[in-house]
């Protein structure tokens, strides 16, 4: 074995830093460390984020934080902006709160940015290292065939998506959290498409359905990361889901799980959306 392949095969320092994280997180969570039981959620998403790049780097040679240093830069202040995004519509949808946070502002908003920075992260980190994965890097489906209509069809969608949770009553409105968590993907991925790059409908284009599989699966295993850690943390969120609220797996409400592999997706064409826009302006 090539000394190059024999450094890939293996997992590099940061994945042992990262699982170090998750473990004392855990030992030091039932142990009633103050510090650790308020911020135990943004603790083991990075050292979650920190295995999970090993994975990929081992997977591609390439990875988000050892060789694409930049693009951290870039995706961790994102990730607060976008997850804020998703609060704003909160506001209107009433579907989730936060419980146990430090009464000192500045610890609450500290805490609140370090764990919205791990968002995204996650997400795209998990969905990169899915798609090496034998049985998704291995898919093809039947092209679709990407006309203007149905580019302009999904824009519309998504804009209708997006309004409605904000235009409909209070009473009507904590109905509608599936718009929210659809939106995002029809009204930019068609933008996407048209910037030529990074786009869900380029890739079905040519038939190739890795990227799309891979985020839902992503979006499924971090969603149910997040509910198992959020259950035990000392500052974690609660559902007000008003179908079937009561029927749960750990803190989220049974129907709330299809949420996680759609939002997945938002995630990506949102982060696309950005990236597609500075490339535009650049090579502008």
């Amino acid at each position: 074995m090539k000394k190059q392949e024999w450094h890939r095969s293996s997992l590099k320092w940061h994945a042992w830093v990262g699982l170090g994280v998750i473990g004392a997180s855990e030992i030091l969570l039932f142990s009633g460390v103050s510090f650790v039981k308020i911020y135990f959620t943004p603790l083991v998403w990075s050292g979650y984020i920190l295995f999970v790049d090993s994975l990929v780097f081992r997977i591609k040679g390439t990875s988000l934080l050892l060789t694409r240093p930049g693009e951290v830069a870039l995706l961790l202040p994102l990730s607060i902006v976008f997850w804020l995004i998703f609060e704003f519509f909160n506001l209107h949808i009433q579907n989730w709160h936060y419980v146990g946070l430090p009464e000192e502002r500045l610890f609450r908003w500290l805490g609140y940015a370090w764990a919205f920075a791990t968002i995204w992260p996650a997400i795209l980190e998990t969905a990169e290292a899915l798609e090496g994965w034998g049985r998704i890097s291995r898919q093809k489906v039947r092209p679709l065939r990407v006309t203007r209509f149905r580019l302009f069809l999904s824009f519309a969608f998504g804009a209708f998506c997006l309004a409605c949770p904000l235009l409909a009553s209070p009473n009507l409105a904590k109905y509608l959290a599936a718009p929210v968590w659809l939106g995002f993907i029809f009204l930019l991925d068609p933008l996407n498409y048209w910037m030529g790059k990074n786009s869900l409908f380029g890739n079905l284009e040519r038939g190739d359905p890795r990227t799309l599989y891979s985020l839902l699966i992503s979006g499924l295993l971090c969603g149910l990361l997040w509910e198992i850690w959020n259950y035990w943390a000392g500052a974690k969120w609660h559902y007000t889901v008003p179908i079937l609220g009561d029927v749960k797996i750990f803190e989220m409400p049974v129907l709330g799980y299809g949420g996680f592999p759609p939002f997945a997706v938002e995630c990506y064409v949102l982060y696309a959306f950005v990236r597609n826009v500075f490339a535009k302006k650049a090579n502008s």
